[in-house]
């Protein structure tokens, strides 16, 4: 049987990360699960200063290295493994180690941007979307950018008027018509119960297994 790929988008700060993380827990774990985050393909912007880095759109698909997701979601479906690179986003850089990765019953992706990437959205069999409200999301993003990515309220707010606001409109809530499902407000008990229950069976157990690449934008 092939692995069923589930895709959670929404946008920055809408609990698809938390709803991601809810299933793949309720499932049994990375044992059983395989969970990928889109924001780990940002490409490596080391060779830039960090001033330069910092002012990177990392809003706009370009900023994803979509192409190598794809890739490598094409060999976990067919029950390969693959090298997930991992992100630091202290310093906008890919860091040297990956996360091995292994093919599951059931792989899910997550990304705000993973349904705006037409050879990406073929590869999902179930589409979600996670609808939060703007003011919601934002607080937050600044909540989480000030604990974890070490950026200031001011660097937020800058980025999120730049960047974040004009290329959630331009690419995120267009692709919301691609989605077969969409759950309000994030983590929604209803609605992983309902997840849980179809996805349970196709979860495999594995003898050994290596935790996915979590993290979320």
């Amino acid at each position: 049987m092939k692995p069923v790929v589930v895709g959670i988008a929404g946008g920055s700060g809408s609990g698809k990360t938390t709803l991601s993380r809810a299933v793949v827990e309720a499932l049994g774990g990375a044992r059983r699960v395989t969970y990928i985050c889109h924001d780990y393909y940002y490409r490596d912007l080391s060779h830039l200063p960090i001033e330069q880095r910092a002012k990177t759109n990392f809003d706009h698909p370009d900023a994803l290295e979509t192409s190598l997701l794809v890739k490598q979601l094409e060999v976990l479906k067919a029950g390969g493994a693959a090298d997930v690179p991992m992100y630091d986003f202290t310093v906008h850089s890919r860091k040297e180690e990956t996360t091995r990765a292994e093919g599951r019953g059931v792989i899910i992706v997550e990304g705000i941007l993973i349904f705006a990437h037409a050879e990406l959205r073929d590869l999902l069999d179930v589409k979600i979307f996670v609808d939060t409200e703007p003011d919601i999301r934002f607080i937050r993003r600044m909540q989480r950018d000030i604990a974890e990515r070490n950026r200031t309220a001011d660097e937020v707010v800058a980025q999120y008027l730049a960047t974040v606001r004009p290329m959630h409109e331009l690419f995120v809530t267009p692709s919301k018509k691609f989605c077969d499902m969409i759950v309000p407000d994030g983590l929604n008990p209803v609605v992983l119960e309902m997840l849980v229950a179809k996805l349970r069976p196709l979860a495999e157990p594995v003898e050994t297994g290596v935790e996915a690449a979590s993290g979320g934008k």
